[in-house]
């Protein structure tokens, strides 16, 4: 049985002073687990933002659901919107508001609209618990006063409290220790599976996500260089593969070094 693509890619190209994507064809299947990899400055965060609209595509399209974000009836990327969770980079918190108010911001207005407070409150709590943060010794505090786990995790809680069907992860290790590092990608994995999602992740720890992951690609000159399971990546003969592959097991290897 073919595999139904929740997400899909086609022909999508994006150019800022110099090409980015150049054409990227890709399929995420339902419930699965998918990592992108690449270089930096290859455009992998750029194409997860087009899922959404953060970023426009120059040429091409973005799918969602079997809805073109881009080339859909009226009010069609609000739609995708409520149903895709985004983990940013840096958590992206508002330093203005405190936690509660942080993690609210994740829930669709018009959902909030219909929701009274008590509702909303449990479901800002609900989501705290998932990412293993006690609510009520975090609900009033204001971002400034968060260490940086503690930040990823309300970044994280965010994300979730709409109860969306997938969820995107942009580079949700940058700037964590590696301890924090795989504690945070152990909740990846839980959340992912525990709460049934679509997940694409956009990671720099390659093989902290090739442990998690279903199936990887690998972006490489602005189109997709590779796809397919773990396994496959790791073996793979093609020689631009190789070399990443290689460095980033290196790159590991210094970090455990490191750490002993």
């Amino acid at each position: 049985m073919t595999p139904t693509p929740v997400i899909r890619y086609r022909n999508t190209h994006k150019a800022f002073n110099h090409p980015v994507l150049s054409g990227v064809d890709l399929d995420i299947h339902e419930g699965e687990m998918f990592a992108l990899f690449g270089p930096s400055g290859t455009g992998k965060s750029v194409l997860l933002k087009t899922t959404i609209g953060l970023v426009v595509p120059d040429r091409g399209d973005v799918e969602v659901g079997g809805r073109s974000v881009y080339f859909g009836a009226a009010g069609a990327m609000e739609a995708v919107r409520q149903q895709v969770g985004y983990v940013f980079q840096h958590a992206a918190l508002f330093d203005s508001l405190n936690v509660y108010g942080n993690v609210e911001m994740g829930l669709p207005m018009d959902r909030i609209r219909r929701m009274s407070r008590a509702d909303v409150a449990r479901a800002i709590r609900r989501a705290l618990e998932l990412v293993n943060l006690d609510p009520d010794a975090v609900l009033s505090i204001l971002p400034a006063e968060l260490s940086g786990g503690m930040k990823k995790r309300v970044g994280i809680a965010r994300a979730i409290v709409g109860r969306p069907a997938i969820l995107l992860w942009d580079e949700p290790t940058t700037g964590l220790d590696p301890v924090n590092t795989a504690a945070v990608e152990r909740l990846i994995k839980r959340l992912s599976d525990e709460l049934r999602v679509t997940s694409v992740l956009v990671t720099h720890d390659v093989e902290g996500a090739l442990w998690m992951c279903d199936r990887v690609a690998m972006l490489e000159g602005g189109r997709i260089r590779f796809c397919g399971t773990p396994d496959e990546f790791r073996i793979s003969s093609d020689p631009v593969v190789r070399a990443f592959v290689d460095r980033a097991a290196a790159e590991a290897a210094l970090d455990v070094v490191e750490m002993s």
